[in-house]
């Protein structure tokens, strides 16, 4: 049964609020055992909407709901954002809590609005800037064919969810800072298929806020990924396991930082993960995978944890074009010394870079990735402090690697090394 948010009074004119219709419509559908609410043709704009179970939110083409800009039309009950000093992101568009059976749809748009002159930054004093969509405890989701614009910071936090699948969605999160695509905290069964990404930061993250609920059996398959920032990330909240993760046959093109950015912080463990088939274009680090210890939850207890497993990968059929990104290109990884990364195999792997390393490059000693280095700040590249001793594969602190069919050429001479192994078994 479908359920027009019009008939409750909604006005698709851009100007009128339209909280309240929406959920009264969405409340109206829940009470009557669950169906599709419509929003058709039109721009309506509301602030928070609670999605409830058994229902799917289906937007029309040619539809738009759009959030409000005033922050005030934003509940403050839609649980927090899981990393430290970032409460300025806790509220948020849609949500839903310990929902199941539920959905967004269509071939509409949902437009955050999150431009930085509605949602300034979070050292202004207005600096509340909402997530478009967040689902806390969650089952059976599907989300599929829509547009989501505009967020005023990520477009998506999926928070202990399980069964989910996000298919043919656009993503475009150009408008404000920390604009992710997809991120998914401590889920289960997760496949997202035939998407396009193109963010200002992480398109799609892995991560675990919390040390009972591991992300588990996550496959993502025919996307394309833009990004200011990465690809895919997996880790830096990793206070729960990581495990049974499948990346293929996706395209990386115009990536500022890396394509995949895998990294283990807070004391869990990580493994059994295949990356393969995979283009990458106008990526500096294909990989950069980095075992640190670092606190990132908001949750966390103070200090940092003793690093537990991070092992058990392959990435396999990889085709690189980095010319067009300068000298700090290359695979990177790095293990901690005394807790390395295992069991890594890198295959028929193809790699064109740009060159241009000195003789001083070749001779950096980068810096260990640990909290005497690092602070309160995250294993970025820069925090190695020197530019990478290798153009194809800088690999450090590693047990157990195999390498298979591996191919490293620069269009500039270069006086590094293609492959330079510290600590590797």
């Amino acid at each position: 049964m479908e359920y027009d948010i019009r008939a409750y009074g909604a006005v698709g004119d851009g100007q009128a609020v339209n909280t309240r219709a929406v959920q009264a419509a969405i409340d109206a559908c829940h009470g009557e055992g669950g169906g599709t609410v419509v929003v058709a043709q039109g721009k309506y704009l509301t602030g928070t909407i609670h999605l409830r179970s058994n229902v799917t939110l289906k937007v029309d083409a040619g539809a738009v709901l759009a959030g409000s800009t005033n922050i005030a039309d934003y509940a403050t009950d839609t649980h927090k954002q899981m990393y430290r000093d970032e409460s300025h992101m806790d509220r948020c568009l849609i949500f839903a809590r310990d929902a199941h059976g539920i959905g967004i749809v269509g071939r509409g748009t949902i437009d955050g609005q999150g431009d930085r002159d509605n949602f300034p930054n979070a050292d202004d004093p207005r600096g509340n800037r909402p997530m478009l969509i967040r689902f806390l405890d969650c089952a059976n989701i599907r989300m599929s064919d829509i547009t989501l614009l505009r967020p005023a910071s990520w477009t998506s936090a999926w928070l202990y969810c399980r069964e989910v699948a996000v298919h043919n969605v656009r993503i475009h999160s150009r408008a404000n800072s920390n604009g992710d695509g997809l991120d998914f905290d401590g889920c289960t069964d997760v496949r997202v298929t035939n998407c396009s990404f193109d963010t200002s930061d992480d398109s799609i993250c892995l991560q675990t806020s919390r040390t009972d609920r591991p992300c588990r059996d996550i496959v993502v398959s025919n996307c394309t990924f833009t990004s200011r920032w990465a690809g895919v990330r997996i880790g830096l909240l990793s206070r729960g396991d990581f495990e049974n993760v499948a990346i293929g046959n996706c395209v990386f093109h115009d990536i500022d930082d890396s394509a995949l950015k895998i990294q283990m912080c807070e004391g869990a463990e990580m493994k059994n993960m295949t990356f393969s088939d995979l283009v990458m274009v106008n990526v500096p680090r294909p990989v950069f995978a980095t075992f640190c210890r670092q606190r990132a939850c908001v949750d966390a207890p103070e200090g940092v944890a003793t690093p537990k497993a991070m092992r058990n990968m392959m990435f396999s059929n990889i085709l690189v074009d980095s010319t067009a990104c300068g000298k700090d290109a290359a695979f990177i990884f790095t293990g901690l010394d005394g807790h390395p990364i295992e069991d890594v195999t890198l295959s028929n792997i193809t790699m064109r870079a740009a060159g241009g390393g000195t003789a001083e490059d070749a001779d950096a000693v980068l810096n260990e990735l640990d909290t005497d280095v690092l602070g309160r700040q995250w294993p970025e590249y820069h925090f190695l402090g020197a530019t990478v001793p290798a153009y194809g594969l800088y690999a450090r602190h590693i047990r157990r690697l195999v390498t298979n069919h591996l191919s490293f050429s620069t269009v500039q001479p270069d006086q590094r090394k293609d492959v330079v192994l510290i600590d590797v078994e």
